[in-house]
């Protein structure tokens, strides 16, 4: 073997060496739909890195994003290879991302629901049917994507009111995320929202709702919401079986304190056939295509 030879055989060792380095080295990303503002995202989720980290023995990083949409997009272009979703990004992730699965829940998300609330200026008082009162009322919605603040009450207000939003109130906003939500009807701005049952009772235990100013009127019926949902090609990319390492790992998380990020109680498996009834309900009011 030539002197030129034996270098080049050197170089091409040295450059397997390295391209086997940046393989294992591959960090495994995940983000999660900004339904809070961002100083609680990064103390939610920052948390659930690490400790994704110690259970898959790799590198775990937690991708922020600044909108619904914008969660969506970073799955279907690979930026992050899991996301904890709602009902209904998830629906739009799996369908623009073959081979994607919902692989775990939380236990309270198998039967969500959405609260009505109002500000106590409109007389409004807690009941088990919509009022009739509502009718006319300024109105916001969290973000258009969401599932708890935006899909699943516009679809009971449109089957009890037989009215499309717009038709049904004066005006109509969407305020971006729960805590949003909460803000603008206890501060006045709107009169009634939609939001997450549970962002609500969290504020509420912490001592950040004013009960003089604002009030629950109203809880839906339940249906399946928030789940982690993962890219089909993650086992080719970290390894066989690592999808079952990850979903094992979601499902073993009991420390109180990052259960509580998300808040839940723990967390069950998921199936894409789960949230067949959210794809339905979101089919039905035109917020996506029946095919």
């Amino acid at each position: 073997m030539t002197a030129c030879t034996r270098l080049r055989a050197a170089l091409f060792g040295i450059l397997c060496l390295a391209g086997s380095a940046a393989a294992q080295a591959e960090a495994f990303v995940f983000t999660a739909i900004p339904d809070q503002d961002e100083r609680h995202l990064t103390e939610r989720f920052g948390k659930i890195a690490d400790y994704l980290s110690e259970k898959l023995g790799v590198e775990v990083q937690y991708l922020p994003v600044k909108s619904y949409p914008a969660a969506v997009s970073a799955f279907r272009n690979d930026q992050v290879q899991l996301a904890w979703f709602g009902g209904l990004t998830g629906v739009q992730a799996r369908e623009l991302v073959p081979n994607s699965e919902a692989i775990a829940q939380g236990k309270e998300d198998t039967e969500f629901v959405s609260y009505l609330i109002a500000h106590t200026s409109t007389g409004l008082e807690k009941s088990e049917q919509l009022p009739a009162e509502l009718a006319g009322k300024r109105f916001t919605f969290g973000d258009k994507g969401s599932t708890s603040g935006r899909l699943m009450p516009e679809f009971f207000l449109r089957e009890h009111y037989g009215k499309s939003p717009n038709d049904l109130f004066s005006r109509v906003g969407f305020s971006g995320d729960h805590n949003r939500t909460l803000s603008l009807v206890q501060s006045g701005a709107f009169e009634v929202g939609a939001l997450n049952y549970a962002v609500w009772d969290a504020e509420l235990a912490k001592g950040n709702i004013d009960t003089s100013k604002v009030q629950v009127i109203w809880a839906s019926p339940s249906y399946p919401d928030y789940q982690w949902t993962i890219r089909g090609d993650v086992d080719a990319r970290f390894g066989t079986g690592f999808k079952d390492k990850v979903q094992k790992a979601l499902l073993e998380m009991t420390d109180p304190t990052l259960l509580a990020a998300f808040p839940r109680s723990g967390f069950v498996p998921a199936t894409n056939q789960d949230y067949a009834p959210i794809r339905d309900t979101a089919v039905a009011i035109g917020l996506m295509d029946a095919e």
